[in-house]
């Protein structure tokens, strides 16, 4: 294969993986993606976090088709328009009006992310604290691969390649009270924000509900700001709309991403507090920011849709329900494997953490190794750390998501050299599985 036969640069794999068929897509309806290979894999990512509702949803793409015959395109540059102001009030609805007060649209994850950081600095600077330059991640976290989201993530994600710049970010772990308490001892008149993420992304690792008090009460005593990254679990992803409505503190700003137009256009926002709002409106200040393709028309159709949708999917406790058969499945596959599985995660946001055979987690290639195999076996995964990542779409029926275990299970065992000393910790393929409620 020549380079013209391989136009596109894809993401996060060699030049030498361009163009294989067995990933490269041609088509995709519900939960089935259709490949170049003649294969038709059951999704089990929601399209990468985003399609929480099923490829081609009608009423979704009935809404973006409705705008681009209405208004292709309008800019919320120095401008508004009422598509943008629509979603927006939705958004405000969904998220809690009592807590916030205006939405700030973005592109994607990462750059919304990038936005929060500039954000809470001007507003340190609006409450006359010039000096809170800091913003403080998790180890573990994953907030995107723009810069300054780079510099948040608490991954090592070739940031020391990149020259990425992190000397006004720090890091602490999610599992370490106090190692948050010393940072703020120290550090705590410098700090802008503390953005969580409810579960950390490349994980689904839970954050601690001790760790999450904690930090609302540091942020009161020290006067940061208090962010939810909920790029990965909103739209109900881990039960409720938001998951950090559970917060006994709520942040001052939440940013939403992955499920917000069902993947149909690249959308983010960040739902912004009434305090930080007041504090812009009372200075009639300008956030010098904005972004050529964010907010427009078909974009905000999409979402007002997308909403709708979510409210009608989980009216009557299915996705509870599905969440729940999920648990069954993946606790009685990680008891067929011997101890060789450790889960992580909640709700449809699910990690499984599997052994090689020394007795650690896979490493890059033997993970990468695991998600071939489980594709072969029908279902599309992703890498996670030391292992793979499961997102079933809110949609799922029971079938598919018994089928999504066996295609795991099949996919664990074929991958047996890589993961597995012996036969005896192989789990069996479906074994466990038939019946599971």
């Amino acid at each position: 294969m020549t380079t013209n036969d391989r136009p596109l640069w894809e993401f996060l794999v060699p030049p030498s993986a361009y163009g294989d068929p067995s990933r490269t897509a041609v088509r995709a309806s519900g939960v089935r993606v259709a490949m170049a290979d003649g294969s038709t894999l059951l999704c089990g990512t929601s399209g990468l976090w985003n399609v929480n509702f099923g490829y081609g949803n009608p009423a979704i793409a009935e809404a973006v088709h409705a705008a681009l015959l209405d208004a292709s395109y309008l800019s919320l540059f120095r401008y508004g328009h009422e598509y943008a102001n629509r979603a927006a009030g939705a958004l405000l609805d969904a998220a809690g009006p009592e807590a916030f007060g205006r939405v700030l649209f973005s592109t994607s994850g990462s750059a919304a992310n990038d936005t929060v950081m500039k954000l809470v600095r001007q507003y340190a600077v609006l409450r006359g604290e010039r000096g809170r330059k800091l913003v403080v991640g998790l180890r573990g976290s994953y907030h995107g691969l723009t810069y300054g989201s780079s510099a948040l993530t608490g991954e090592d994600l070739g940031q020391e390649l990149y020259g990425v710049d992190r000397r006004l970010v720090r890091h602490v772990s999610p599992h370490d009270v106090e190692e948050l308490r010393a940072l703020c001892a120290r550090e705590g008149e410098r700090i802008a924000a503390l953005v969580l993420e409810p579960v950390l992304g490349t994980g689904a690792i839970e954050v601690p509900d001790a760790f999450v008090a904690a930090a609302g009460r540091l942020a009161d005593e020290h006067g940061f700001a208090l962010v939810a990254d909920e790029v990965a679990t909103g739209f109900h992803r881990t039960g409720p709309f938001r998951a950090s409505a559970a917060w006994a503190r709520q942040p001052d700003l939440v940013v939403l991403s992955k499920g917000l137009t069902n993947g149909t256009c690249a959308a983010s926002a960040i739902v912004i507090g009434r305090r930080v709002v007041e504090a812009f409106d009372a200075a009639d200040a300008v956030f010098v920011h904005g972004e050529t393709q964010a907010g427009t028309p078909p974009t905000a159709a999409a979402i007002l849709a997308t909403l709708q949708v979510a409210r009608e999917t989980v009216a009557d406790g299915r996705v509870e329900a599905l969440a729940r058969r999920l648990d069954a499945g993946l606790q009685a596959l990680a008891a067929a494997a011997g101890g060789r599985v450790r889960l992580t995660g909640r709700g449809l946001f699910r990690g499984l953490v599997v052994s090689g055979r020394d007795g650690l987690p896979l490493d890059g290639p033997a993970t990468a190794a695991l998600v071939a195999e489980t594709r072969r076996a029908g279902a599309i995964v992703h890498n996670g750390l030391g292992g793979i990542q499961l997102l079933p779409a809110l949609t799922y029926s029971d079938a598919e998501i018994d089928e999504l275990l066996g295609c795991l299970a099949d996919g664990l065992s074929t991958a047996q050299g890589v993961c597995f000393d012996d036969v005896s910790t192989v789990p069996q393929p479906r074994a466990g599985l038939v019946g599971v409620r």
